[in-house]
């Protein structure tokens, strides 16, 4: 694949001309589909241990152990249902679409049953129930995330207009955040504690928005790519092929390492940032303007980013984000004794650094899918995203722990009303140094090793149209 110039890109090689062109339409309706992921997954990912500890009355080690298995499992059921997809016949609404309507009332369903508590029942019901009902959620989440996932290669093929779609997810992510963070406490909690009543009132709720979101994903938006059923005769060896596709898919697995270093980063940040406030700065109030400045910057970002990946592309903006997130972390660690208020205004430079990043990270994704057929001839998009989801699963499963083994290697103590300095020390390198140094090593994997450049990325988009009208 040689090197070229810009490109004017098609919005569809289907056959069927009369399809509706690729528009703001298209981006809504992706936007909305993780408005409806995310409803659930952050009730769950908020409050969910907290429902356990204080409704259930289960240990938080049991918690712990359940949330390692269920993000191990769900790496497994992605993969199995990225291939099973993958062997599907498209209907006349599409590959992906269909898998969400019939699967998310299902989801909604399992995520509804999840904050049920029946009175008066034994520990070992209560945890039982809790294993069951969320290995169940979480397995239905993949048969509606993974399609929703792999939907947006076939939607459109222009790099930059996939660009605005990964934009748009994320727009859908935030604004699910944003209501779940101001409104799920006014519900769930009543004099400051847990309401089992509240919770369940918050799942129905939610799981209502949920639909109505899944359901405008499906209404609104369109599958553009479609390719034509392989023969028989070449299907045979096609795990064979996708396997060796995959391994020498350096650009997936260039993001793959990327993006698990990001999301272990995230979780480790989040989880020691508590400390940082709370026994640092002595200021857990300041956490809540935290969480707010990281939407803010998200939202600031947006406008911006698909006129700079317009210009220079995406993983050139995306390696100056990180950059710019690394110099400042790095800069907070040599920079000790710094005012709450200053840190935090740092911290909210570095955030809209890796805010390009965390946003355009989805798109990288359509990419690789496009270099998987490029390499193979084989159109994968639901295994290669599932691939993708899985490396974010057992991140996140392996991520679980980091923050409490961090936490306790600098020495905090919990039977203490007041941390030593070392600990403290210990607290604020955790989240200061740790960080910058993970940024800028993401700012090296992209700018060394992940090879579709703007220019590489637009040939490989015509390549791909030359090679698909042959086969025609």
């Amino acid at each position: 694949m040689g090197q070229g110039a810009n490109v004017k890109v098609t919005d569809s090689i289907t056959p069927n001309t009369q399809v509706r062109k690729f528009g703001m339409r298209d981006k809504l309706g992706y936007m909305f589909g993780d408005f409806g992921n995310d409803f659930f997954f952050i009730l769950v990912a908020n409050f969910l241990m907290v429902y356990y500890t204080d409704i259930y009355g289960v240990s938080a080690a049991f918690v712990g152990v359940l949330f390692l298995v269920a993000r191990l499992w769900d790496a497994v059921a992605d993969v199995t249902w990225g291939r099973f997809i993958d062997t599907r016949k498209p209907t006349k609404n599409g590959k992906f679409k269909p898998w969400i309507f019939r699967m998310s009332f299902p989801l909604v369903i399992s995520g509804v049953l999840m904050f049920v508590h029946i009175p008066g029942m034994s520990n070992g019901f209560y945890e039982a129930y809790a294993f069951v009902t969320y290995i169940l959620w979480g397995t239905l989440y993949s048969t509606v995330n993974i399609p929703y996932g792999s939907m947006a290669s076939v939607i459109t093929n222009d790099p930059v207009e996939r660009t605005t779609l990964s934009t748009f997810r994320t727009m859908g992510a935030m604004l699910a955040s944003l209501i779940i963070s101001a409104g799920g406490p006014l519900i769930i909690f009543k004099d400051n504690k847990a309401d089992a009543d509240g919770f369940l009132m918050a799942a129905i709720i939610f799981g209502i928005l949920s639909i109505a979101c899944y359901m405008a994903c499906y209404k609104l938006s369109t599958e553009r790519i479609v390719m034509p059923e392989r023969p028989k005769t070449e299907q045979k060896g096609g795990t064979s092929r996708t396997m060796k596709g995959l391994l020498k898919n350096r650009p997936l697995m260039t993001i793959l390492i990327a993006s698990l270093l990001f999301m272990m980063c995230t979780m480790l940040v989040g989880a020691v940032n508590v400390y940082l406030f709370k026994d640092y700065f002595s200021n857990t109030a300041a956490l809540s303007i935290v969480g707010i400045i990281q939407t803010v910057t998200v939202f600031i970002a947006i406008p911006l980013i698909k006129p700079l990946v317009t210009k220079f592309g995406k993983k050139e903006v995306a390696a100056v984000g990180m950059l710019l997130a690394g110099i400042m972390y790095i800069l907070l660690f040599i920079l000790p004794g710094l005012s709450t208020n200053l840190f935090i205004g740092l911290v909210a430079v570095g955030m809209f650094g890796f805010a390009f990043f965390n946003t355009v990270v989805w798109a990288f994704v359509t990419d690789v899918i496009d270099y998987h057929e490029y390499l193979t001839d084989l159109r994968e998009d639901g295994t290669v995203y599932s691939i993708y989801s899985f490396a974010r699963k057992v991140g996140q499963a392996i991520a679980g722990g980091i923050g409490g083994f961090a936490i306790a290697a600098v020495g905090y103590d919990a039977t203490q009303e007041v941390q030593s300095q070392r600990t403290l020390d210990g607290i604020y390198t955790l989240a200061t140094l740790v960080p910058g140094i993970v940024y800028i090593v993401i700012f090296l994997i992209l700018v060394f090793l992940y090879p579709l450049t703007k220019q590489r990325l637009n040939q490989l988009t015509t390549d791909l149209a030359e090679k698909r009208q042959n086969k025609n």
